[in-house]
């Protein structure tokens, strides 16, 4: 019997010291969940943020486990699409499964708190990122706000707004990064951002009432020189290296196209834009590559619709970040750089996408890859009435556009070159594929806008980009038609007529837009070089010599005025000194990195007989464009310049449109 009891009480306290243990093993709030919820979670799910509730405190995940417990195993939170096994990518940290199973024990044992080392209990807080003044960068060397809060509808669809912010800089600055600020994180689904140097886009949003403009981004407005520059819930790129920020220069607006989304009632959105400069200009510049199609066009019910696109690498680089991008029917996008030797390196591959979380993937280790690899895309859309993303119920046809009820299909791909020579090679070769796409997706909007004069003027633009200056003379003529009598509507229109070779009606539509603006320096510098084509060279230097008076720091009227000084046929016609002087100046005011003035340079030196001077030149010139069709004639000229011959019988220069 005692023996029994003995027994009996070893066998109790056996038990309860396995209680004890196992109480001990499970997951609390303030040793568990606190650090998973900073390190995951209250980037977004904090007071007046992005995410629906706050999780800053004990009282509020526990308020909230369910949901959490929910959510981290479908793993819907946090929001990381990307394949696991992608990358590895900047920031890139899901939870891992043994950090969700952790949740799901803490949640099921109905939310411990644990040891708090509070006496009052109440326990630490979950920390966010460390912040000033709430930028998670840093204090921003110049912070720019939306003048006037726009006030978003309080029921409808979703609205997209383009909002143009002046950047008040004096001088040409460096930056190393942006943060943004939604200025109402709950509305704001996403933001892109892009720069306008002209005041194309600030022209628009001044003609619509209240602030921004609704439409379409203009072509004058653009990324700068090969960064992203967007916004989506908790991301924030990192500063860049000094030696890959990008040029601001002054007169530069900011132009923020953001996707909002009605809450219920009416909302105040003001954004702001924190700008980090740096000190020195940058000594690398990226490009970037844009896979995708603007003929997209899918029927109603297709659940396999799939759009592909591919680019062969003309040149080796590295690639540092990818994004892809597509609306709500897409549910799953792929992109991969075959080599040449067929190995396949996969870039990015999200099963199951989802409009609402896009994100810039920006690798850890940018893979390299050699010329002669195809970057590829293909992406998988569902238009049936199977996609719970589907915006339309019952489905309907949808067509490549802007809107979120359109469908688009693009992946950016950000690389660096091994040097400037490969940049210029890659930037010049993909831009004229790229261009041929634009023109689809620009055909697509004006077949929803026909009264829009911009859209077809920037088709007209893009059509003479890709050698159809028939095509250009339509769109042109159809702006001219929309807005009635218009200096930059003639000079548009005339300049797509002398590219097709009707060089009498190009004039008189110069003629037109020099009476209707006499100091159209443009108009004359164009009409100077239809009258030079024609022969008639005091005629076109009298229109140059108008340009250069009009406007004394434009490179293009004083290298026109040169050529015509050093080339013409007629030796008492030439003046090789101011020849030189006006080729000279050029140069100059482009930095020596235009090929057409140091082209002109050239002829202006040979014309002199400074036929040393000519060759360094002309062989700089060539250096700066190895496939352009301008490079057949200074190389023919450079052959010239080494036999000590100057080129005098040239009746047309190199021209620029």
């Amino acid at each position: 019997m005692l023996f029994k009891a003995a027994s009996g009480a070893l066998l109790i306290a056996i038990t309860v010291a396995g209680s004890a243990g196992l109480a001990q093993q499970l997951p609390t709030y303030t040793k568990d969940i606190a650090p998973l919820l900073s390190n995951h979670c209250v980037v977004c799910h904090v007071a007046g943020g992005p995410g629906p509730f706050s999780l800053l405190t004990y009282e509020e995940a526990k308020r909230h486990k369910t949901e959490i417990a929910a959510v981290t195993r479908t793993r819907y939170m946090p929001p990381w699409k990307a394949d696991p096994d992608d990358g590895p990518f900047v920031g890139q940290h899901p939870l891992t499964d043994a950090e969700i199973d952790r949740i799901q024990q803490w949640a099921a044992a109905n939310a411990p708190e644990g040891d708090t080392g509070v006496p009052d209990g109440g326990g630490p807080p979950a920390t966010p990122p460390g912040d000033v003044g709430g930028w998670r960068l840093g204090l921003p060397d110049l912070i720019v706000t939306l003048p006037e809060p726009y006030l978003l509808q309080a029921e409808g669809s979703d609205v997209f707004r383009i909002f143009v912010i002046p950047v008040p800089v004096t001088k040409t600055r460096f930056v190393r990064g942006i943060e943004f600020r939604p200025g109402n994180p709950k509305v704001v689904h996403h933001a892109n951002i892009r720069i306008d140097k002209t005041a194309a886009s600030r022209a628009l949003d001044q003609a619509d009432p209240g602030p921004g403009y609704s439409g379409l981004i203009l072509r004058s407005a653009d990324y700068p020189e090969g960064h992203f520059l967007g916004w989506t819930p908790g991301q924030v790129a990192p500063l860049l290296p000094k030696d890959l920020s990008w040029r601001l220069d002054p007169h530069t607006d900011l132009v923020v196209e953001m996707h909002m989304q009605p809450s219920g009632r009416r909302e105040s959105v003001q954004p702001s834009v924190g700008l980090y400069f740096s000190d020195t200009p940058p000594t690398r510049t990226p490009a970037m590559l844009r896979l995708g199609r603007q003929n997209i066009d899918i029927p109603a019910g297709d659940s396999q619709y799939i759009v592909t696109d591919s680019y062969v690498l003309p040149v080796d680089v590295d690639v540092e970040a990818v994004q892809p991008h597509a609306h709500y029917r897409a549910r799953e996008v792929l992109g991969e750089a075959t080599l040449p030797d067929g190995t396949v390196h996969r870039l990015i591959h999200i099963r199951d996408w989802d409009f609402r979380w896009q994100h810039v993937f920006q690798f850890e280790h940018p893979p390299r890859l050699p010329k002669g690899t195809t970057l590829s895309m293909r992406w998988v859309y569902d238009n049936s009435e199977d996609n719970p993303r589907n915006p339309q119920h019952p489905p309907k046809r949808a067509r490549w556009g802007q809107n979120s009820s359109d469908e688009m299909g693009d992946l950016w791909i950000q690389v660096l070159t091994r040097d400037e020579q490969d940049l210029l090679t890659l930037t010049l070769q993909f831009r004229a594929k790229a261009a041929v796409e634009d023109v689809n997706g620009y055909e697509a909007e004006i077949e929803r806008h026909p009264a829009n004069a911009g859209l077809h003027d920037d088709a007209g633009l893009l059509y003479l980009e890709i050698g159809r200056p028939d095509e250009a003379v339509t769109h042109f003529q159809k702006s001219l038609a929309l807005k009635g009598e218009s200096a930059p509507a003639h000079y548009n229109l005339g300049t797509a007529l002398s590219v097709a070779g009707k060089l009498d009606q190009a004039m008189e539509q110069y003629r037109q837009a020099i009476q209707i603006d006499p100091k159209y320096a443009n108009a004359h510098n164009n009409l100077g070089g239809v009258l030079l084509a024609q022969g008639k060279r005091e005629e076109a230097l009298r229109e140059y010599r108008q340009v250069v008076r009009l406007e004394p720091q434009s490179a293009s009227g004083l290298s026109n005025v040169s050529w015509v000084l050093a080339t013409g046929p007629n030796p008492s016609r030439r003046d090789a000194a101011e020849a030189v002087d006006a080729a000279e100046r050029a140069v100059r005011l482009t930095g020596r990195q235009d090929a057409r003035a140091l082209d002109i340079l050239a002829a202006a030196y040979a014309a002199a007989g400074e036929f040393d001077r000519a060759e360094e030149a002309e062989s700089a010139a060539l250096r700066l464009l190895p496939s352009e069709p301008l490079a057949g004639g200074i190389r023919h000229r450079l052959d010239l310049y080494r036999q000590r011959k100057p080129y005098i019988e040239a009746q047309n220069p190199p021209t620029s449109h």
